[in-house]
């Protein structure tokens, strides 16, 4: 019975970690809407820490399931789609009228679609990193230019269409096949833990020396290695677009045919040869 009990105790720890980051999700939605938009960007980060410990407790006492894996998706979709998506139009996006809450309903399906799609190759493809921007990384890249701009700026609305163009980006990064690295893989044995403890104290150095700023550089940072990372590993697709483009500026306009359709006409007129001789 002791040992029964211990186990359910292993589950429900990492539970609960789940639930806070349910509440601080729920919490930034309240404040959004009556208008606190920085208190609501400090919950979204709150949520990323309780999503942290959640994962990290449940590796550490081996508590993973398959309820907690469905329950952490469902609350993510609370805390870095909905909670996100509803901050940004509120604070910005509202002024774009219906394109605005377009894009926003845009990030928040895209991060339902992220989370769908992690679930179903957790177990192959994005075991060792992560197919796509995370859905926390784009929720931390909104929440912290809240809080930056309101450090800055102050309690000024920016209008801005940067602000547009960059939701958007975001949305499109969560659904692409841009790989990310993941924490998760980072070895947790007795050689590695004095590196880890040293890069985590420098981590939290720099984030506590100004928090306002370093942390939207940080996520920002995060999201833009990522894309260079899959560029870098992409050389085939840079150099066939990189072709295109050069075709479709200096090509006649007849000559810009894509050599698909031009095999695809060359079997055609190779089949139709075929049938006459055979109808002869």
């Amino acid at each position: 019975m002791k040992r029964r009990g211990i186990k359910k105790g292993v589950y429900i720890v990492p539970n609960l970690l789940t639930t806070g980051n349910l509440f601080c999700g729920f919490f930034s939605i309240i404040r959004a809407i009556n208008g606190d938009y920085v208190t609501a960007a400090w919950a979204i980060l709150f949520a990323g820490v309780f999503d942290f410990l959640d994962g990290l407790v449940a590796r550490i006492t081996k508590g993973q399931s398959e309820f907690g894996l469905e329950y952490d998706s469902l609350v993510d979709l609370c805390s870095f789609g909905l909670a996100p998506a509803l901050l940004i139009y509120m604070w910005v996006l509202f002024q774009f009228k219906r394109i605005g809450w377009t894009v926003a309903f845009l990030f928040f399906a895209c991060g339902a679609l992220r989370l769908a799609r992690y679930n179903v190759q957790v177990a192959n493809v994005e075991k060792k990193g992560f197919q796509g921007l995370p859905i926390p990384g784009a929720a931390y890249t909104v929440a912290g230019y809240v809080i930056f701009h309101h450090h800055v700026f102050g309690n000024t609305v920016p209008e801005s269409y940067l602000l547009l163009i960059s939701t958007l980006f975001l949305a499109l990064l969560m659904v692409s096949s841009i790989p990310y690295r993941s924490f998760k893989v980072l070895d947790l044995n007795r050689r590695a833990s004095f590196f880890l403890l040293v890069l985590l104290v420098g981590v939290l150095f720099i984030l506590a020396s100004a928090p306002q700023v370093m942390i939207f550089i940080v996520a920002v940072t995060y999201v833009g290695l990522g894309v260079v990372e899959g560029l870098i590993h992409s050389p085939k697709k840079i150099r066939s677009f990189a072709d295109l483009l050069a075709r479709f500026f200096h090509d006649a306009p007849e000559e810009l045919v894509m050599e698909e359709e031009e095999k695809k006409k060359e079997t055609e007129r190779t089949l139709k040869v075929v049938g006459r001789e055979n109808a002869n």
